[in-house]
């Protein structure tokens, strides 16, 4: 949750104004309340079947306010600045302790050296296609700690989402809309009459709905700071057309808990489910943590589905919305909704899935269930729907998994360490993480799930614990087809902020962040292909981006979540998007954008790739970088496809000058008259064989362009050639 700091924008009194018609008092200043109310017993197993009947629970339902519908090309709006803050508590089921006793860089330090002599897994998941930088603390405007990072990709776009601001990438990672983006406060200012027209606050989200070929963009909005009275409201957007830039929106607006005002819903995760049926199971699915705002106490989670039908038309919509308290939930908190990407969409009128895991009052505790529910809902009949079991809404199953332990321990949360500083970073190990993942593959039905555990308790590492869950029927299962806590072969380094996504093959990938006490905080990612052997992440790990420095923020915030999915024009390729610092700060984030695909999915030549990461990028106003071949494995080896062999070799060299990226290409080898050059995968030309090309790029911003020189339609191609602007 942020709080703001002190300083005014040029809009302060647009929001005086606003607040004044929502009568604002003083702000409350009560210190958090550390007293911890009895813990609930833990709901016994339900019958997996299990599901209240329509009628039998009483849901909210609630006008959203809009919409509005704002027409404009996004680089045509005002710019309205974003609300200056840093995250300087997270709000979590119990309090946790927020700086950690003082401890070395590494418990382990031994161990970690002992690894370094021992010959990693040799890993199979392939190189990044591309990578490139998304935006970073300064263009976010806010200067927010941390950045919330999220995005989604779809046919001719990536969109991606920081607090609090979100930036339009063409697939080559080119900006749209700007080169900072569009603030959420420029984004939702027509919105006039809530706060979101003014005092958004970031925990932004964006998703593609891939069957509606629409964006879905949302953050929440109070005026004020934390602790205050709200009141707090969550912002939605839903394109007009399948371009976020130019091609419009209907915005919404819906305050977290009209009964209770001054409960504030943090932490929002949404997915969009449409099985159809009758009634029609067709929603925008959206949760929240809630707190009160005033004294920050946990008062449970709030549910809500929103009438994606009316939404994706302009319509007015309602949303059902049922409170799930503590007694319901147990130790839990953070429910995380299903969507669906690859795969076939849900058989007819399933519900939609939820699950969650617990986040004890104390560290250690060895837990053994992840809680499901189902939410059926009738926006026909509102009173029909129903979420989870009886009047507390407790879960519909509790499958059984093998025994974890979340990551943090009864001095903090602030476990992971870095290299080069005694500072350490903050783990987010209490829930399951964004996205679950729901696919149909020829009737079976599955969820697939991820979350940060600690190993070795107290002292770590942390790993990367993944689910999958046979939920064919609609029920969910006694126990997991297959689970793993992942550390690839215990090679010493702290995995965390997981995101999961799988292919319309099956094959499934795991993004994530690494560190430890003698390497940077990076981006890696990790997968199995769906033949390799049930419950291990069998084709290893590739990096992604390698950090160049690490953060010294005393907070230590680092995520708070990250962004894994499939690319709805092939269904095959993964894209995600991650923190890292390519320079040691105290809080100047960066973010990157990656693209890779399973070697078997690769509908295009794929030479020999190098597995060399990307250098960071530099603040400079000119960039020189030269690229060469290699055919010996680096420190992180990966493996692709080889293309038929030939004696082409390529380099590139790129510079910057008048606002224009600039590569040159020169390669020897090649026969014929022509040749094919590809730019990140993609046909870039057909041009003369007479050993030079230059490939001239609009703007100067930060890019990574892979090239490849193949004999004219064939795949006798040269080695890969990268640079990084």
């Amino acid at each position: 949750m942020k709080k703001k700091s002190t300083s005014q924008s040029a809009f302060f009194n647009l929001r005086v104004l606003i607040a004044a018609v929502f009568c604002l008092g003083a702000l409350a200043v009560a210190l958090f309340a550390q007293t911890k109310s009895a813990r609930p017993t833990q709901q016994s197993n339900r019958p997996v079947g299990a599901q209240d009947a329509p009628g039998t629970q009483t849901p909210d339902v609630v006008r959203l306010m809009g919409p509005v519908i704002q027409n404009n090309d996004l680089r045509s709006l005002p710019y309205v600045a974003p609300n200056a803050e840093i995250e300087e508590k997270r709000l979590t089921r119990y309090p946790h302790p927020e700086i950690p006793s003082p401890t070395n860089q590494s418990d382990y330090p031994r161990f970690e050296a002992l690894m370094k002599q021992i010959a990693p897994p040799t890993p199979n998941m392939p190189a990044p296609l591309l990578t490139f930088d998304g935006m970073n603390s300064s263009q976010s405007g806010c200067m927010c700690l941390p950045p919330d990072t999220d995005g989604d990709v779809g046919p001719n776009h990536y969109v991606q989402s920081v607090n609090s601001s979100i930036k339009i990438f063409d697939k080559n990672g080119n900006p749209l809309n700007g080169p900072n983006g569009t603030t959420y406060n420029s984004f939702f200012l027509t919105l006039v009459g809530t706060p979101c027209s003014g005092f958004n606050n970031g925990d932004g989200f964006v998703f593609y709905d891939h069957q509606a070929n629409r964006w879905v963009v949302s953050d929440f909005a109070f005026p004020g700071t934390l602790p205050g009275s709200g009141p707090f409201y969550q912002c939605i957007g839903v394109s007009q057309t399948s371009d976020p830039v130019s091609g419009g929106w209907f915005l919404y607006a819906i305050q977290h808990d009209p009964a209770n005002p001054t409960w504030v819903g943090d932490y929002p995760k949404l997915a969009m489910w449409n099985s159809g049926g009758s009634p029609a199971q067709n929603a925008y699915y959206l949760t929240v943590n809630l707190f009160n705002g005033v004294t920050l106490g946990f008062q449970g989670v709030r549910v809500f589905a929103l009438d994606r039908a009316s939404m994706l038309t302009g319509g007015a919509a309602h949303t059902i919305a049922f409170n799930i308290t503590p007694a319901g939930l147990g130790d839990s908190y953070s429910l995380v909704p299903a969507g669906f990407r690859a795969g076939a969409p849900p058989p007819a009128g399933r519900d939609e899935f939820l699950i969650s895991v617990d986040s004890p009052a104390t560290g250690g505790v060895t837990l053994t269930q992840v809680h499901g529910w189902k939410f059926h809902v009738d926006f026909g009949t509102p009173g029909n729907s129903t979420l989870g079991l009886g009047v507390n809404h407790t879960p519909n199953a509790n499958v059984t998994v093998a025994g974890f332990v979340d990551a943090f321990t009864n001095t903090g949360t602030l476990l992971v360490p870095q290299n080069g500083t005694a500072q350490k970073l903050d783990t987010l190990g209490d829930k399951i993480m964004t996205p679950l993942v729901y696919q149909n593959r020829s009737g079976t039905e599955s969820l697939w799930a991820s979350q940060s555990v600690i190993l070795n308790y107290p002292n770590g590492p942390t790993a990367i614990r993944w689910y999958q869950m046979n939920v064919t029927g609609g029920n969910f299962p006694a126990t997991p087809v297959q689970q793993q806590s992942w550390t690839n072969g215990s090679d010493g380094l702290w995995r965390w902020m997981p995101s999961i996504a799988v292919d319309q093959n099956g094959n499934m990938a795991i993004g994530y962040s690494t560190s430890s006490a003698t390497q940077e905080p990076s981006i890696r990612y990790a997968g199995r292909l769906a033949s390799d052997p049930l419950n291990n992440l069998g084709q290893g790990e590739a990096v992604m981006t390698a950090g160049g420095g690490h953060q010294t923020h005393s907070s230590g915030r680092w995520g708070d979540y990250s962004m894994l999915t499939i690319d709805p024009a092939d269904n095959l390729s993964f894209w995600h998007t991650n923190e890292y610092y390519p320079v040691t700060s105290s809080a100047s984030w960066f973010t990157r954008i990656g693209k890779f695909r399973f070697p078997a999915a690769s509908p295009t030549p794929t030479p020999t790739a190098t597995s060399t990461p990307a250098p960071s990028p530099t603040a400079t106003a000119t960039a020189t970088a030269t690229a060469t071949a290699t055919a010996t494995a680096t420190a992180t080896p990966t493996s692709t496809p080889t293309a038929t062999p030939s004696a082409i070799t390529l380099s590139a060299t790129g510079t910057i000058g008048r606002g224009r990226r600039i590569v040159d290409l020169n390669w020897t080898g090649a026969t014929g008259s022509t040749v094919d050059v590809y730019r990140n995968n993609a046909l870039l030309v057909n041009t003369q064989n007479d050993g030079g090309y230059t490939d001239t790029i609009n703007g100067a911003g930060h890019g990574t362009f892979t090239y490849r020189v193949c004999q004219t339609g064939t795949q006798t191609c040269s080695n890969n050639a990268t640079v990084n602007f």
